[in-house]
């Protein structure tokens, strides 16, 4: 079930982190050093992505976006086929450079064991362990970690100008958020902190009710798999330090006034209530969105009240009636997300028309940017 919307649309004043002028998207894109593009799925959030990469490329900055998508949509955007867990540079005739990566979690978080580890064998018995290579798939949290971890690696390294992020598709989007969090609360549990104990004396002290609920596990999952537990567990033993401490400065990344928030929507209504939905996220966590993007918007074509008669049948007549049921659609999309667009003002709001095709090359991404950055298009081009 989906979380519940706040009865109110006023925007919370929860967020006390300092804008950076100027405050348009060309400013974000030019200014800050981190751009996280969050929205449901299906409404082009990674496309859209691309394009601010893309833009800050052309204002002669050093991009790299970063997607979380296992769909590979990035790599089709930019025309390529695929995309490595470590930047790759897109060619392209640009002042800046242009770099991607898809985010590979089972990889990054092997790396991250050997950066924490104190010692390559205690690295190599994590990455040996049967429960760490079922969980580093599957655990809760997992995928958004990486990203968080992704994403301070990259700004840490200080090789690009610009960092832009595009999450996952779908409500859990915004996890990344707590991920750091979440992690370091699952590594602090007590009873991850019993078994961590690197000797079998200590464990013998555990209470009798916590060697009852492993007897319990064992007789459901087996002997050798709650092994296989107390191992990955005390593997860990030394490493909780450099989680906590590395989770705090990603969390600090995020509300970093260099750190912009980029909503992406279409004007449908279930992504509007998405992305009002984001909003509140953002908000409750102290946060802001800087721009919203409405992609896949029908131009507005206004036409005249007063028209001359057209003989029924005719093509002019056809025509007109194009035109006013196009305007009627333009209207009702405008109005689907004007509330939406009223209440985070005044960050700007975006319009990126439907697009004939899909974008399969960086030619067609620039299209995009050009709709996104429309004042300087043409000396860009």
């Amino acid at each position: 079930m989906s979380p519940a919307r706040p009865a109110s649309s006023a925007r919370p004043a929860s967020s006390s982190r300092p804008a950076l002028e100027p405050a348009t998207l060309a400013g974000l894109v030019g200014n800050r050093s981190v751009v996280v593009c969050c929205g449901s799925g299906g409404v082009g959030k990674t496309t859209i992505s691309a394009a601010l990469a893309l833009e800050a490329a052309r204002q002669g900055r050093r991009a790299c976006v970063v997607t979380i998508d296992p769909a590979r949509r990035l790599a089709s955007a930019l025309g390529v086929d695929s995309l490595p867990n470590q930047p790759a540079r897109i060619e392209g005739r640009w002042p800046g450079e242009l770099w991607a990566l898809m985010l590979d979690p089972k990889v990054t978080f092997d790396d991250l064991v050997h950066r924490y580890a104190p010692s390559t064998e205690q690295a190599e018995a994590i990455l040996g362990n049967r429960l760490y290579r079922n969980l580093t798939g599957a655990l809760s949290g997992t995928q958004e970690y990486m990203a968080m971890e992704k994403l301070f690696e990259l700004t840490e390294e200080g090789r690009f100008d610009l960092v832009v992020v595009d999450t996952p598709p779908t409500r859990n989007a915004l996890d990344f958020l707590d991920a750091p969090r979440r992690l370091t609360h699952f590594l602090g549990n007590r009873l991850f902190q019993l078994l961590m104990a690197p000797t079998r004396a200590y464990l013998r002290a555990v209470s009798l009710a916590t060697q009852a609920l492993l007897r319990a596990v064992s007789k459901v999952v087996g002997t050798d798999m709650v092994q296989d537990a107390v191992a990955f567990f005390q593997a860990f033993d030394g490493m909780l330090d450099g989680f906590r401490v590395r989770a705090e400065h990603m969390r600090a990344l995020l509300e970093q006034p260099t750190t912009a928030f980029v909503l992406v929507t279409s004007p449908r209504p279930d992504s509007v209530e998405e992305a009002e939905w984001f909003a509140d996220r953002l908000d409750k966590s102290g946060l802001r969105t800087d721009a919203l993007v409405v992609n896949r918007v029908h131009p507005s074509w206004p036409v005249p009240g007063e028209l001359p008669d057209a003989p029924e049948g005719s093509a002019l007549a056809g025509l007109i009636g194009i035109s006013r049921d196009h305007q009627r659609v333009a209207e009702r999309e405008e109005a689907a997300f004007g509330a939406l667009a009223s209440r985070l003002a005044p960050s700007p709001v975006i319009r990126v028309p439907l697009l004939e095709t899909d974008v399969h090359d960086v030619d067609g991404l620039g299209s995009v940017a050009d709709h996104l950055f429309p004042k300087d298009a043409p000396a860009r081009r």
